[in-house]
């Protein structure tokens, strides 16, 4: 019993160990059940405050955006309000024209019936013309004074023989019929001058309209490489020949646009416009050569004035995504550009105003502007016609592969157009039909914005050039001669770069491959231009040359 008794007390002290050891660890565990609890009270509290900072932001939400639903339709309103006084404005200045071409029309016919009065009061009166009393005959001898009435009338009256006898002797002094008769001529030539002045109202500016006026000059086709640069610090994306045929501008995406003179055969550097915010897709002259309109991927077209020292942009912003064409329309006021944000925009620029946006429904990569009617071409294999005087689409005519270019004939009755399936294509406007298709072995277009053109070349005929309107310059054969020539729309050509740096030209009439140009390009042809008189031709790639061609 005492063994076991032992036992039993080793045992126990065993146990007591056991429960210490236990109640140890349950007391570090409540420590740590507590710590915890307060830790998820901390974490409730905030949960708690994060909840209620997001119910206070989602307020502020709600409140902005009914704000900005009042901001908006507070700005159509003012938009609508604008539009209206702009229309208010335009028919005030329109009645106030009209207005005072009325009153100098009343005047004009009141001084015209003052005039006529003046004449007939002149025409009935009586004039004397006398000799001076001082008057010495061819003998030296003093004759006396003679006097000589003379009555103006409407009608000429018969001479009797005395009066012309009287007629017949010689006086020094000068008439007052010369006078009055002299007088009356003037004021005649006045009232001429007057009306021709008069030509337009002085209650508004007329709008100017540029039209092209013919050269007389033999054009041919290039053959040979003339020029060659480095025109920029990278690819070279748009060329464009100013009306002068002498100035160009060529635009790259280093954000510049160079200004460059044909000289003698060579290209020299006239001017650099910077200023851009991103690449230049296309650039573009005003029918007067004194603006150049860029496309830029920044969102936004750039207009420069050409010639001033210090050139200062005006910025068309607002396409929410890359500008890639932009145009002038016929006048130099205003302008149209087309966006991969699947609209086309028209710009008044004398205020840097979008006057009309047009949903295109796919991505424009250029334009081309007529007289009503302004083309674009797309990326869904389309071109569309849509007319500046209407909201909608008037016609669609669909090609294989993307378009990269359109180029508008100059009567305005052909289209070229230029798309991803390595050909071009020639529209008749007039029925709406494709006329020609151009392909060629080993032509390919090397990019989205490979820009193809239209050239009408003349050829010369033995007649001589003389402007049936002196100052004009409007060519007409009058009589044969062996020393000019007079131009004659006789072929027109289509003229593209492929990717191998090669520029391909198709006649249109025939539709066969004229020639075939390889050069000094290395890399893919990105546009080409064909000046207005049609001597050169320039072409640009994206190895960063620039190419003249004679």
């Amino acid at each position: 019993m005492a063994y076991q008794v032992v036992e039993k007390s080793a045992a126990l002290d065993t146990l007591e160990a056991q429960l210490q050891e236990r109640q140890s660890r349950l007391e570090a565990l409540q420590v740590r059940v507590a710590q915890l609890q307060e830790a998820r009270g901390l974490q409730a509290r905030q949960v708690e405050d994060q909840r209620a900072q997001n119910a206070a932001q989602r307020e502020a939400y709600e409140a902005l955006r009914v704000h900005t639903s009042f901001q908006e339709a507070a700005l159509r309103r003012l938009q609508e309000e604008a539009r209206d006084l702009l229309e208010r404005l335009v028919q005030g200045k329109a009645r106030a024209a009209a207005e005072r071409n009325l009153r100098n029309e009343r005047r004009e016919r009141a001084h015209q019936e003052r005039v006529t009065q003046e004449l007939k009061k002149a025409a009935k009166r009586t004039v004397s013309i006398s000799e001076s009393p001082d008057t010495f005959g061819d003998d030296g001898t003093k004759k006396g004074s003679e006097t000589l009435t003379l009555a103006l009338a409407t009608e000429p009256e018969p001479l009797d023989s005395e009066t012309c006898e009287k007629w017949k002797r010689p006086f020094r002094s000068a008439s007052a019929t010369s006078l009055t008769l002299s007088r009356c001529v003037d004021v005649m030539k006045g009232l001429l001058d007057f009306k021709k002045r008069r030509g337009h109202s002085v209650g508004g500016v007329p709008e100017q309209r540029y039209q092209s006026i013919p050269v007389c000059m033999v054009a041919r086709l290039p053959t040979w490489a003339q020029d060659v640069l480095d025109a920029h610090l990278s690819e070279v994306n748009a060329v464009r020949f100013g009306p002068n045929s002498s100035l160009l501008a060529t635009g790259g995406a280093d954000r510049r646009i160079h200004l460059w003179n044909v000289v003698g055969g060579r290209l020299k550097a006239s001017q650099t416009l910077e200023g851009a915010g991103g690449s230049i897709t296309s650039v573009d002259f005003d029918p007067s050569g004194s603006q150049v309109l860029a496309a830029t991927y920044n969102q936004a077209a750039q207009l420069w004035k050409v010639g001033e020292a210090q050139s200062k942009q005006e910025t068309l912003s607002g396409h929410t995504d890359k500008v890639t064409a932009a145009k002038f329309k016929l006048t130099k006021h205003q302008a149209v550009t087309g966006s991969r944000d699947r609209t086309v925009k028209e710009w008044d620029l004398g205020r840097a105003y979008c006057c009309r946006t047009i949903n295109v429904l796919s991505y424009c990569n250029d334009v081309v502007c007529g007289d009503h009617v302004i083309i674009s071409g797309h990326n869904d294999q389309k071109i569309r016609f849509w007319d500046s005087r209407g909201p909608r689409c008037t016609q669609v005519i669909p090609v294989q592969g993307r378009v990269t270019s359109l180029s508008l004939s100059h009567d305005q009755m052909h289209l070229l157009s230029c798309s991803r399936d390595d050909t071009l294509k020639v529209i008749d406007l007039r029925v709406s039909n494709i006329r020609q298709v151009f392909r060629a072995d080993g032509f390919r277009c090397g990019s989205d914005w490979t820009k193809a053109v239209f050239r009408y070349v003349h050829l010369p005929v033995l007649s001589t050039c003389v402007p049936s309107n002196p100052g004009v310059g409007v060519c007409s054969p009058l009589s044969p001669s062996p020393l000019h020539g007079c131009c004659s729309p006789d072929r027109s050509y289509a003229l593209a770069g492929s990717w191998d740096g090669t520029l391909y030209i198709w006649d249109v009439d025939t539709g066969k491959l004229e020639s075939s140009l390889r050069g000094p390009h290395c890399a893919a042809v990105n546009a080409v231009a064909w000046c207005h008189a049609g001597s050169h031709v320039v072409s640009v790639d994206q190895a960063r040359k620039i190419v003249l061609w004679y």
